[in-house]
């Protein structure tokens, strides 16, 4: 894996490791997440159990946080909170959140 991209203000996206478990599959998309312009830390958060049974991992855009956005991690009936710090409007962090899921179906 290459040196991450560059952020708008010229630093690297970074990944924080604070959790000794996470939910399956997530660092990857995360790592590929981090290597995308416009995002500056990506931290994982609290694991936790759904009620319903998701079979593919999803992530979906929760709510706004100081500096960008919390997200949602489903797979099975686990889910995890990400905290994102990003420069991107809604939209666009919609579409580069795709891309880097995109990314995991193709590899």
């Amino acid at each position: 894996m290459g040196k991450p991209a560059k952020d708008a203000s010229g630093k690297d996206g970074r990944l924080v490791w604070n959790h000794s478990t996470h939910l399956s599959g997530l660092i990857p998309i995360l790592e590929r997440l981090c290597q995308q312009d416009g995002i500056q830390t990506v931290t994982p958060g609290v694991l936790g159990r759904a009620k319903g049974h998701c079979p593919k991992m999803q992530l979906r855009v929760s709510v706004p946080i100081r500096g960008g956005y919390k997200v949602i991690a489903r797979q099975g009936k686990t889910v995890q909170e990400v905290f994102i710090l990003t420069t991107l409007d809604q939209d666009k962090f919609k579409d580069t959140i795709a891309i880097a899921m995109r990314i995991k179906s193709a590899s």
